[in-house]
């Protein structure tokens, strides 16, 4: 290779049309693959994972329906530990449809499939003088809209991948266990060490499972490690990041560890995020330039700058996550910007040169938020700009972070704005743009609103912060 050739190819080449997400297996060839039993999950508001288990035969039984799911409790999407939120009613039914494009074999446990599906009203009901079974409250059917209504309205299409960050806990009660390393060293993964078997033990796991691994590595906290995965389409990424964060988690507890994505479990050391990797194509022809953003990215881009302030209270949606994302410790900043390959804003523009494998990396997302969710609010938000041709504001930052600067040079390059830095003041931002409620709907906001708040005060009854950062882990 010509070193001082074309970068048009660098990284590796992704595009939606040669890119379909994989099933592992079909139903009819569970039994042969040893399968026993089935999993059927389902990601609350608060992004706990939930799940019913099938035995084979009941699962296959199911399958055979004309309209195969569960019926579950219409509570289970108002429910935080064993109280329900005000103004959901311990009765009714949800009708949870299973879509078999979710089914993968969970090779951590022996016998074991899981499977995901789409919440549904049992019987059609109004919406908007028509009948539906739609379900306002389905995180997966929210973003499958996002994304048909971007194609419809705005011609584009998206690719996501996740860094999924982690910290292996030898113990939770107090926190301890953490092994001791450098960012990126070779003494996180030493030969024979728990670390390294836990670590193989999960990317084995995901690959048999059809999760595409692209690499693993120590990250900068002691115990903090991160695994990347290969894009897919939106919805199918999500899938795939609750399925590999399921993965994460069962082999942890195999090696007797706990695994934690949460925010931040000691104000002493980096946080854990869950930086989403965004490409966006267009579907009508438009092609992407070698030197420069097309059209329809700064667009993209723009429209996500625009709503930007408006999004953490779904992305970041615990208190907890204010002590992640702060200035001067590589986490993204708190000023609303963009920039080339830098890790001090919250949108880190990669591979500007290479049109194929160039994307959006937003940094302002952790491993506590719904991710069909934060997921929806991003790509309405950018598919929003390209719709109505919107350009950036603001120059790239490709040196320097915005808080490094004086607040004259910030404004003579547009950045003018800051994230909001705490959590009431983003659930504040969220209710005031009417753009939240327009992706998500009005009973999606006022339910994840009012979950999170139970969630916020049982997580904080706890006196010190010992025990809060226990408490913390043990829900994710």
């Amino acid at each position: 290779m010509n070193p001082t050739g074309s970068h048009s190819a660098l990284g590796v080449q992704y595009s939606p049309s040669t890119l379909n997400a994989r099933a592992a297996v079909k139903p009819e060839e569970l039994s042969g693959l040893g399968i026993s039993y089935v999993r059927v999950i389902w990601v609350d508001l608060t992004c706990i994972v939930r799940c019913r288990v099938l035995p084979l035969q009941s699962f296959l039984k199911t399958m055979e329906s004309s309209r195969p799911g569960l019926a579950l409790a219409m509570a289970v999407l108002g429910l935080v530990e064993l109280k329900l939120v005000d103004g959901v009613p311990p009765a009714g039914e949800w009708f949870y449809v299973i879509d078999p494009s979710t089914l993968r074999v969970c090779p951590y446990e022996e016998g074991m499939a899981s499977v995901m599906g789409y919440f549904q009203y049992k019987v059609p009901v109004s919406v908007n003088g028509s009948l539906s079974l739609q379900a306002d409250l389905c995180p997966r059917t929210i973003l499958k809209r996002v994304v048909e209504s971007a194609k419809r309205n705005a011609s584009v299409e998206f690719l996501v991948g996740f860094e999924i960050e982690f910290i292996l806990l030898k113990s939770t009660d107090p926190i301890g266990g953490l092994s001791q390393h450098v960012y990126s060293g070779c003494s996180g993964l030493m030969a024979g060490s728990a670390e390294s078997r836990i670590l193989r033990d999960i990317c084995d796991s995901l690959i048999k499972g059809g999760i595409e691994v692209t690499m693993y590595h120590p990250e900068a906290a002691s115990g903090q490690y991160e695994i990347v995965t290969g894009p897919l389409p939106p919805l199918q990424a999500s899938d795939a990041l609750i399925y590999a964060r399921e993965t994460i988690f069962d082999v942890a507890y195999k090696h007797d560890y706990r695994a934690t994505f949460a925010p931040r479990i000691s104000l002493d050391a980096p946080g854990s995020g869950a930086h989403t990797h965004i490409s966006i194509h267009s579907t009508n022809g438009q092609r992407k330039p070698d030197d420069r953003l097309a059209s329809f990215e700064e667009s993209f881009l723009a429209g996500i700058l625009k709503h930007a302030k408006a999004i953490p209270a779904i992305s970041m949606p615990l208190p907890i996550s204010y002590a992640r994302m702060q200035d001067g410790i590589h986490a993204g900043g708190t000023y609303i910007c963009w920039g080339i390959d830098n890790r001090e804003v919250p949108i880190r523009l990669t591979n500007l040169m290479s049109p194929m494998s160039r994307n959006f990396e937003i940094r302002f997302v952790d491993g506590t938020a719904n991710p069909y969710l934060a997921l929806a609010m991003i790509l309405g938000a950018g598919a929003r700009g390209v719709a109505e041709s919107e350009k950036p504001a603001m120059t790239d930052l490709s040196d320097v972070a915005a808080a490094e600067m004086t607040p004259e040079k910030r404004v003579s390059m547009g950045i003018t704005e800051q994230f909001p830095l705490s959590w009431e003041a983003a659930r504040e931002e969220l209710v005031k743009d009417s753009f939240a409620e327009s992706i998500l709907g009005k009973a999606v906001v006022d339910r994840f609103l009012a979950v999170h708040a139970l969630l916020a005060k049982s997580l904080e009854s706890e006196g010190d912060e010992g025990k809060k950062a226990t408490k913390l882990v043990k829900f994710f």
